[in-house]
């Protein structure tokens, strides 16, 4: 497989600013740890940073970050949507950056058989991305990772091998379903390697939350927790969901719409096994760290977000009258009509 046609495209988004703390420094890590995998498992693969508003006073990301060299099999793809575009959205004083609606920037204009969407304060484990570099995805498929928290002292740390070890080592929660434990919560990590006995706790609990969720019970099996984070599926499947939904709000929960679309699309969910995880790197800002309904509530003011709830209800209602489409957005979701401004960095030109 060549750099030109990779098997999988990662899409990403970030400005240079200082949302959440030392952005530049976590996007660092992030493509740093790109370059190491992907040099490690020979794989070629291109990277999608969708540039979305970037800061007149901060240099570009391309000029600041780590850059593919000779031998190389990352291709990285600077894709810049200027202020101009963004000022068409009415809530672009309070949000400089629509997440989901830049990503689908990268999703359109992605060139792998596959794509990958994740965000720059992620690092991807030696198992994930050996999971990843087998190739085996298939097409009916979309694809879930565990996400592991872990404290930002890993950005301390120069070599991307130590700062894997720092996060195995360090691990501050965990987000996500276990494959072989789909029902049973709360279990601790040094349970997950017991894959029969884990079997046999999840056939009670299974039936048990057939019970009690329901018509919701289908819904409930998707790894929608922190989804945002790694949610891999084909390229036609992303495109026959229109992506994400682009709504001129906060992106909370976005994600999790694009896991129905695609289940009510009929497509299978494959959660990764529990060590084949990302981590993501812990900041001061966003979702996570609100404490309580007062702070998220004075949140939600400044920066209004989707209701679960609603999401959920308006996904039964689709799947009781038999629609398997949201139909949210334009024909030319992701700006497919704008030539945007383009710059690829290939090992090649290095």
């Amino acid at each position: 497989m060549s750099v030109q046609t990779p098997y999988l495209s990662i899409v990403v988004t970030t400005r240079n600013d200082r949302h959440g703390g030392d952005m530049l420094g976590r996007t660092r890590a992030f493509v740093n740890g790109l370059l190491y995998h992907t040099r490690r498992c020979r794989m070629a693969c291109e990277l999608i940073i969708v540039e979305w508003n970037p800061p007149a006073a901060s240099p570009p990301l391309r000029e600041v970050l780590p850059a593919p060299q000779p031998g190389d099999f990352l291709t990285i793809r600077y894709i810049i949507v200027p202020e101009a575009l963004h000022r068409r959205r009415w809530m672009s004083e309070q949000i400089p950056l629509f997440q989901m609606s830049a990503k689908n920037v990268g999703i359109r204009r992605a060139c792998g058989e596959f794509v990958l969407c994740t965000n720059v304060d992620i690092l991807f484990s030696d198992a994930c991305f050996d999971r990843i570099a087998r190739r085996d995805f298939r097409s009916d498929t979309f694809y879930r990772a565990n996400r592991l928290d872990i404290p930002d002292d890993v950005l301390k740390l120069t070599s991307v091998s130590e700062q894997l070890q720092y996060a195995a080592q360090h691990p501050l929660k965990r987000l996500g379903k276990n494959r072989h434990l789909k029902h049973v919560r709360g279990i601790p990590d040094y349970l997950y390697r017991f894959k029969r006995l884990t079997k046999l706790l999840d056939i009670p609990w299974g039936w048990y939350d057939r019970l009690q969720q329901g018509k919701m019970y289908d819904l409930l099996q998707l790894d929608t927790m922190a989804c945002g984070d790694f949610t891999l599926m084909h390229k036609n499947a992303w495109l026959q969901i229109d992506g994400y939904a682009e709504l001129d709000m906060y992106s909370i929960h976005v994600d999790t719409l694009a896991l129905y679309a695609a289940h009510l699309a009929g497509m299978k969910q494959e959660i990764f096994e529990w060590y084949e995880c990302v981590y993501h790197i812990h900041h001061s800002d966003g979702w996570e760290t609100l404490q309580d309904d007062l702070s998220t509530l004075r949140f939600l003011i400044k920066k209004p977000g989707l209701d679960w709830w609603l999401v959920v209800r308006a996904t039964l209602q689709m799947k009781k009258e038999g629609i398997t489409r949201y139909d949210i957005n334009p024909p030319d979701w992701g700006l497919a009509n704008e030539q945007l401004e383009e710059i690829t960095l290939s090992p090649s030109e290095a």
